[in-house]
């Protein structure tokens, strides 16, 4: 995302237009170079991509401030699970067309965000598709040496935590999309457009991140499912775990839909786009990660127990039966 072309394209224009304004970071020499400089300050820098693609990630009838929330969004939740303060990220749009309709509020969100969560744009790239549209951000954050929080420490006896609600994303697709959670719901206007919320726009929990890394032995934001991205930490700390479904913390509008049976407990736990933080932790630790989430104004709540084994998690009704799940997240494949 450089403008240093002396015979001046569409391209720059478009850059100088929408996204210079949001370079202020010195690192970013006002986009007028093709790299950045981010100053390390002694810190661990962890670095992190998403890309959202038109169809997949996000619906082309989302609005675009919408779509550019999310983008970054997804990114500052990977941070916050790795116990990360945000540093800056790099964008690389592909666009059918630079309407500015559609840019300038994309842009304009994208710059409150970026103010917001204290992550300045530092460079990127802009190219052209006759294809769905694709927004890809690359994001930097800082962790001090040694300190970043994976998903290989988790180890037996430690509980499992996780912040927020779960299943919201995915009923709020459900909603846009027409299916069972729209009909269910079709006079409640105030629970529909809290799902979608939910599902355009994630609520990345950087305000836990530096309890996430004082207090975890290990975390990833769930992202394709918390049943899946469970499996995935367990996996890679060698370990398993015992999930108790009926603490799995649920939006009222969620519980509704539950309650009622016009949706099933496996779409809520594979749904995916929940973008909260699922994190281990000891049980001399628990108490505190729960209430720097209470003293953030975040609900953190414990639903399981890492346990020795290599098989994958299992999930117990309310009466201790074992769930089998058809699925366990999303997947793009």
């Amino acid at each position: 995302m450089t403008q240093n072309d002396d015979q001046g394209s569409a391209e720059d224009s478009l850059i100088a237009r929408y996204f210079k304004p949001l370079a202020t970071d010195p690192g970013a020499f006002g986009l007028v170079d093709d790299a950045a400089v981010l100053s390390s300050s002694g810190d661990d820098i962890v670095v992190t991509t998403d890309a959202v693609v038109e169809g997949v990630h996000y619906l082309a009838t989302d609005p675009p401030d919408t779509i550019a929330r999310k983008a970054l969004r997804v990114n500052l939740s990977d941070l916050a699970a790795k116990g990360a303060v945000p540093a800056g990220f790099v964008l690389t749009l592909a666009l059918r067309s630079k309407e500015d309709a559609w840019l300038r509020p994309f842009a304009d969100a994208l710059g409150e965000d970026a103010r917001e969560f204290v992550c300045p744009l530092l460079g990127g790239d802009t190219v052209s598709t006759p294809g769905p549209q694709m927004i890809s951000i690359t994001a930097f954050g800082r962790v001090p040496k040694g300190r970043m929080v994976g998903r290989t420490g988790a180890k037996p006896g430690d509980r499992i935590l996780v912040t927020g609600t779960i299943g919201d994303a995915a009923l709020g697709l459900d909603v846009l999309t027409g299916g069972a959670a729209a009909a269910a719901l079709t006079t409640d206007p105030a629970a529909r457009e809290a799902l979608v919320s939910r599902y355009r726009v994630p609520q990345p929990r950087n305000p836990l991140a530096r309890a996430v890394r004082d207090h975890a032995t290990a975390a990833m934001d769930v992202s394709d499912g918390l049943a899946g991205d469970l499996a995935k930490l367990c996996a890679a700390s060698g370990v398993s775990a015992t999930v108790d479904v009926a603490r799995v913390p649920l939006s009222a509008a969620a519980a509704g839909l539950l309650a009622s049976n016009a949706v099933c407990v496996e779409t809520l736990l594979a749904g995916g786009d929940d973008y909260e933080v699922l994190c281990t932790v000891s049980p001399a630790q628990a108490d505190a990660l729960i209430a720097a989430g209470r003293a953030a104004g975040l609900a953190v709540t414990a639903i399981g127990t890492i346990v020795a084994g290599q098989q994958g998690p299992r999930f117990l009704d309310g009466q201790g039966q074992e769930l089998v799940l058809r699925r366990l997240s999303y997947s793009h494949f």
